[in-house]
């Protein structure tokens, strides 16, 4: 089966969907039938240049800034098409064509003209604006970070995108609340899933004890993320005389304004921001911590950072927000979003009690092997296509 996966973003670029196409393309190319033969054959579209990435390692063929003509002329040598997200181009050139088209929606691009579902006058969640037909609350909200011009295209390509998603064969979310806060036709739930770095052997087992008063967060630096409860709370804690460390990883453009904060707060000895890290750099910035503060503002879709440090064994709180509940579960600790108070109490009940980190590591580590692994991830995904070929040949 020729299946044609179209992502905008992709390696080297680093993000959420960059790891998790990358991850299905590599698992996709891997699947065989019963004699043996590869049963997909993977092309991968986007418009991320390679730089100094290497395609000829991959396993599978990746075209880079196609034109339109070669766009189409992919689509039309395709089975299937498969959109991480929904792209205008090649959702309209699938239609012209008549071709199974799957649309997995990393974020809320079908639903809210920003993607984010979140309100930037307010720096809150979205209610739902677009949906409701307030169109001018979208226009406002994005023309504070846009512009005019680029606000009003971000609003009609919504709605493209909304009616190419309510067409599709399939969409796919990543968490039954992405796929109930989209409200589009024929949705499946398909979870992310992640390689178990310890398979066959116990990480709890002789590992180095790791202070209960070491906090750490992963993941983009930017307004919506919430750092600033983090460091409000981190506040909190420190004027109550807690020993506390915060390690903040990541990069983006919020940095500079947090690092006046930190220093407005008096966090200088207490909170330090790494900048992007990966491979072993991420491994020891990350041995330390045995928590994981996730304290977003927005309304996440899974959180595959999440999902990465439960399989690890690590101990998550993370705000209650979008469908970061539903991937903690009962194995983490999760507070209102935006109240650092309430995120102070969570942090400071691990300080108090650091057995409540080893126990809660363990449920989150049970938690993501019962429900987050990646091959369980690749055979759903192998089942959605056969699902939309065997439907486009009757």
């Amino acid at each position: 089966m020729r299946v044609l996966i179209y992502s905008h973003f992709f390696a080297p670029s680093v993000g959420g969907v960059e790891t998790i196409v990358l991850s299905i393309a590599r698992g996709l190319a891997e699947v065989r039938n019963e004699k043996g033969v590869r049963e997909f054959d993977i092309t991968l579209a986007t418009q991320t240049p390679a730089g100094s990435y290497d395609d000829s390692s991959l396993p599978f063929r990746v075209i880079r800034r196609p034109r339109l003509g070669k766009l189409l002329q992919l689509i039309r040598a395709s089975d299937v098409v498969h959109a991480a997200g929904p792209a205008v181009a090649p959702l309209l050139l699938t239609y012209l064509v008549r071709k199974p088209l799957i649309i997995e929606h990393h974020g809320y691009q079908a639903t809210c003209p920003n993607g984010l579902l979140f309100h930037h006058p307010t720096e809150t969640v979205c209610p739902g604006h677009f949906l409701a037909g307030e169109y001018r609350e979208c226009l406002k909200c994005n023309n504070k970070n846009e512009g005019r011009l680029k606000s009003l295209w971000l609003l009609l390509s919504a709605f493209l995108r909304r009616a190419a998603s309510s067409r599709a064969a399939i969409n796919i979310a990543p968490s039954s609340h992405v796929a109930a806060r989209q409200a589009l036709p024929r949705t499946i739930t398909i979870a992310h899933g992640v390689e178990d770095p310890y398979t066959g052997r116990d990480p709890f087992h002789g590992a180095s004890p790791i202070s209960p008063t070491n906090f750490a967060y992963l993941g983009r630096l930017v307004i919506e993320k919430g750092l600033s409860v983090l460091l409000e709370a981190t506040r909190l804690l420190q004027a109550e005389g807690q020993d506390v460390n915060v390690v903040l990883i990541g990069d983006g453009p919020d940095k500079p304004r947090l690092l006046k904060e930190i220093d407005s707060l008096g966090l200088e000895r207490t909170v330090r921001i790494t900048g992007f890290l990966s491979g072993k750099s991420l491994d020891r910035a990350l041995s330390a911590a045995g928590t994981l503060v996730i304290p977003t503002t927005m309304e996440e879709t899974a959180g595959l950072a999440v999902i990465e440090q439960m399989m690890r064994g690590r101990l998550v709180i993370a705000s209650a927000v979008g469908g970061l509940p539903e991937v903690v579960g009962q194995a983490g600790i999760t507070f209102p979003p935006g109240n650092s108070a309430a995120l102070a109490a969570a942090m400071k009940i691990v300080i108090q009690k650091p057995d409540l980190m080893i126990s809660l590591g363990q449920q989150a580590r049970d938690r993501a092997r019962s429900f987050y692994l990646r091959v369980r991830m690749i055979q759903d995904h192998a089942s959605v296509y056969r699902d939309a070929a065997h439907h486009s040949d009757a």
